[in-house]
């Protein structure tokens, strides 16, 4: 006669289930590998937004590194939106109080930007990953060894197109030849090349930044 089965053993207590993670901007803005803008509710990755923190004093303060303590708060890099959030208190309602904006906002930002976009063909250029000049960076397209172009605005349109022939190297133009030319200790520069790497896509990103922040933008294109 075969034996009777035994029951399972009930163990002493049901574990508990692990909570369902929860996405950053949610419960906070600063988690997670997307960001969330304030005043358009689109989400985008941060190194193409802006952030903006809260000092000691209730100011606003544009955090355009994205490093400052605090707790962030994200707009799409647009004057337009910023403008938008100014207008409709967005920054006091996302901190919840009193935000005591700097004068001239967007001009600041702008600035900063600009600043930020010399800084980064600086250092390519003391990397080694960046010349300027017609005759270098036309050998860096041949070569392929280019993975951005950053042309002077004020640059000549047709030299632009010559110097690019057939190559479909991606290229911004926020940047004066003067403010090229202070990079690189020179009165001007029009031409530079980047060479492919995180530099060149930080660049990138820096130029889309100022494009869409500028009210006279100059625009940027591949």
């Amino acid at each position: 006669m075969p034996e009777p089965e035994q029951a399972a053993p009930v163990p002493d207590r049901v574990p508990e289930r692990a909570p369902k993670p929860v996405k950053g901007d949610a419960a906070d803005p600063d988690r997670g590998p997307l960001r969330r803008c304030i005043v358009t509710r689109e989400t985008g990755p941060k190194e193409t937004m802006l952030r903006f923190v809260l000092s000691p004093g209730r100011q606003l303060v544009p955090d355009l590194a994205g490093r400052l303590p605090g707790r962030g708060m994200w707009l799409s890099a647009r004057a337009d939106v910023l403008e938008r959030a100014q207008a409709r208190g967005a920054f006091s309602k996302a901190a919840k109080g009193l935000v005591i904006p700097p004068p001239d906002l967007r001009a600041s930002i702008e600035q900063g930007l600009r600043a930020r976009l010399r800084d980064h063909v600086g250092l390519a250029r003391r990397a080694g990953q960046a010349v300027c000049g017609f005759q270098q960076v036309r050998e860096w397209l041949q070569s392929g060894r280019a993975g951005l172009l950053v042309e002077a605005v004020d640059g000549s349109a047709a030299e632009r197109r010559r110097l690019q022939g057939g190559h479909q190297t991606p290229v911004v133009a926020m940047l004066t030849a003067e403010e090229l030319g202070a990079v690189f200790g020179r009165d001007h520069a029009v031409h530079v090349a980047i060479a492919s790497g995180r530099i060149a896509t930080i660049i990138t990103q820096e130029a889309g930044r100022l494009a869409g922040i500028s009210v006279n933008a100059y625009g940027a294109g591949s």
